[in-house]
């Protein structure tokens, strides 16, 4: 397989992003690109921190993964606490906008924890874009042709990780109108893409519950997903490359993804 190695980053925006006011002494939003020569599809991937910070073996280990099957991946640089609730979601939107114009027939999302969150709320909260915007990218469709949250906070209303909570909506950590709006479970359509999940049963700090009711309101309306739950592991696993039985994830997402069309 060949590798086009390129690791300039990619800025997501042609200016300062939207809300960069209430993100101070953050960088301007990127992506790292990972592409694979002849990919039809690309993977943006988000790292997990609670909305605090990216998590470092959520990011490179995982693109790398990816284009091990001859899937392209591009990892995120979003906004994190401190920053306006709407700044991550925007970044992730732009990044799915931004990598369906460079050409690729699919465009994915993969997330981590809080970042799973980011991925949940890409893939539910989408729009088809703004046909009379003066950038063209800004014109393409937000909707991932799939998304694959792992180990994810899926919700803020039920089974939630106070942490990301708190991080993302700061004052209005209270406001039920905005923790519906960041409940994925509770925005699945039937036009919502196609979903890859993965937990582990004993996973502490975000309850398996979260896929679980994810993977059922999916099934409610139709749409199709493949969901594992591992009866071992501590959250924040990554590749886990510690526990073999949970490592098998990355495998059989590689197959979901190549019979997808991601691949080349």
């Amino acid at each position: 397989m060949e590798l086009i190695i390129d690791r300039e980053t990619i800025a997501l925006w042609p200016g300062e992003a939207p809300y960069t006011a209430e993100s101070p002494d953050q960088r301007q939003p990127s992506l790292m690109p990972y592409p694979v020569e002849g990919a039809k599809g690309a993977v943006v991937v988000l790292p997990g921190g609670a909305y605090c910070f990216k998590a470092d073996h959520e990011g490179r280990a995982i693109a790398e993964m990816l284009n091990e099957a001859g899937v392209a991946a591009y990892v995120l640089d979003y906004r994190v606490k401190p920053c306006h609730y709407l700044a991550p979601l925007s970044d992730a939107k732009r990044a799915i906008r931004l990598v369906r114009s460079m050409g690729y027939e699919k465009v994915a999302i993969l997330g981590f924890s809080a970042g799973g969150h980011l991925c949940c709320a890409a893939a539910t909260l989408y729009d088809a874009g703004d046909p009379n915007a003066e950038d063209p990218i800004e014109r393409l469709s937000s909707r991932p042709d799939s998304f694959i949250p792992c180990y994810a906070v899926v919700s803020f209303t039920s089974f939630r990780h106070q942490g990301s909570v708190e991080a993302l909506l700061g004052d209005r950590k209270t406001d039920y109108a905005l923790l519906r709006h960041f409940s994925a479970e509770l925005n699945v359509t039937p036009d919502t893409p196609p979903a890859f999940i993965w937990h582990t049963s004993v996973d502490e700090a975000v309850p398996v519950e979260n896929s679980l009711n994810l993977a059922a309101a999916l099934s409610h309306c139709g749409v199709p997903s493949e969901l594992h739950v591992f009866p071992e592991g501590h959250h924040g696993l990554g590749l886990a490359p510690e526990l073999p039985r949970v490592a098998q994830w990355a495998g059989l997402l590689q197959k979901w993804l190549l019979s997808q069309g991601y691949g080349k």
